[in-house]
């Protein structure tokens, strides 16, 4: 896997995890947060039964996500016979249908999305009587975009002798009333919060809007840029920046929340093959997407949200490599990049527009409207639910083998395979199944 130290996330949480605490973690994207609860989950469940029920469920924001997190468990699992399943809205009722019956054959870890859990459970297609472990990754997104009822009615389905991890971005305080209500005597384990990661070059370009698209233009160019976002806050935006890169020859995709989700899964292969080296996207992707050679994104306008602005930059310089965060600022968004810069404690350094695009703004983060003003002006800156929880204590039945070879076993179209390849060889349980190929 590439492997070689732990990253602090990691370091910090996987040995309370493996001793079956619960976790509240505090981790901003990109430093390993996935490993730091795949790796332990993955240890316990190798000494559960392999009776086909599910032990792990991992519930995300998007689909985007939990399609990564399924392909990361994949290679984790690869000599084990451990098995994921990914499970997402926004299909046809036929690959509702292929989700059902992938659930009923079982699986060892499912990767969910609230909707679509609550769908399956509600219809009784998912038994969650054997858990093991309950992981709600990117829990602040999820309140933000209004999944905190059904966060608790999914832990009701939960045994209550659960081991629970709930990782977040941030801990505003309906955070913080989450996790009092779902962790039980949790390990607290905190990086640095609503900070972008050091190797995050920042800059911005004060600038009016008709003065965008050229701008933009200018900085993918001059960078010959090989994997990079450009993210707005609008869907209609998209199309609009797309058309203006083509037409300057730049080639590049778009994904937002309109799209079909056969479309959007064409234009991340492609993206993260890196046949399409520019994605312009909305908010939908700002922490879904888990690809560690983006080497720049741009903020097309400054996100409504000063935490939505780490998580957008935090796209980049992942995995301990050197990334580019660059944002184009007018004058109706100074006050809000003002608010930015107070929340990330640092005056992100102003770049010049080139000279041939005519006057600039003034920048002044206490304004919030068009104002005028000299080049200069540009420059600067520089710088529980369930009750209580019994954690410990044997599993009972017998536990997994780590050698041997797995059989086939396809769910049906979309994700629905078997993952996870040779391993297999597991003891204790009946009618497990075992891994595709």
């Amino acid at each position: 896997m590439g492997f070689e130290t732990a990253t602090p996330i990691q370091g910090q949480a996987i040995p309370h995890a493996i001793k079956g605490k619960d976790i509240l973690g505090i981790a901003q994207t990109g430093t390993g947060k996935t490993a730091a609860f795949l790796l332990p989950t993955m240890d316990r469940i190798m000494d559960t039964p392999n009776d086909g029920k599910v032990k792990a469920l991992i519930v995300v924001p998007t689909r985007e996500l939990a399609i990564q997190i399924d392909q990361a468990a994949q290679g984790f699992a690869y000599y084990t016979g451990i098995t994921s399943l990914a499970i997402y809205g926004g299909g046809t009722g036929k690959e509702f249908a292929q989700e059902k019956k992938a659930l009923t054959e079982g699986a060892d870890i499912i990767i969910v999305t609230p909707g679509r859990m609550l769908s399956h459970l509600t219809l009784g297609y998912v038994d969650l009587s054997s858990l093991e472990v309950l992981i709600l990754d990117e829990a602040d997104r999820m309140l933000d975009m209004g999944f905190h009822q059904d966060i608790m009615r999914i832990a009701t389905h939960c045994r209550s002798e659960r081991q629970t991890l709930l990782f977040s971005a941030t801990m505003p305080d309906r955070m913080r009333t989450l996790a009092h209500d779902l962790l039980n005597d949790p390990v607290t384990v905190q990086l640095a919060l609503s900070k972008p990661a050091a190797k995050v070059k920042q800059g911005a370009y004060i600038l009016f809007d008709h003065q965008k698209d050229a701008v933009l233009v200018d900085v993918l160019k001059e960078r010959n840029v090989k994997s990079g976002i450009v993210f707005t806050s609008r869907k209609r935006t998209v199309g609009q920046v797309v058309r203006a890169l083509r037409k300057a020859g730049i080639k590049c995709g778009r994904m937002s929340s309109d799209l079909e989700q056969s479309e959007r899964e064409e234009v991340m292969l492609a993206f993260r093959q890196q046949k399409l080296p520019i994605l312009v996207a909305t908010d939908v992707v700002s922490r879904g997407i888990d690809i560690d050679s983006i080497e720049l994104v741009v903020n097309y306008d400054v996100p409504p949200n000063e935490e939505d602005y780490v998580h957008r930059i935090g796209r980049t310089a992942r995995a301990e490599r050197k990334g580019e965060g660059i944002t184009l600022v007018t004058p109706d968004d100074m006050r809000r990049f003002g608010k930015i810069e107070k929340l990330i404690e640092k005056e992100v350094p102003k770049l010049e527009v080139p000279k041939a695009l005519g006057d600039t703004p003034t920048y002044d983060p206490k304004s919030s409207g068009s104002r005028g003003g000299g080049r200069g002006g540009n420059r600067g800156g520089g710088g529980r639910h369930g009750g209580g929880r019994r954690h410990g204590g044997g599993h009972s039945g017998g536990g997994r083998g780590k050698g041997g070879h797995g059989k086939g076993g396809q769910g049906g179209g979309k994700n629905f395979r078997r993952k996870g390849k040779p391993g297999g060889g597991r003891r204790g349980g009946s009618g497990g199944h075992s891994q595709g190929a």
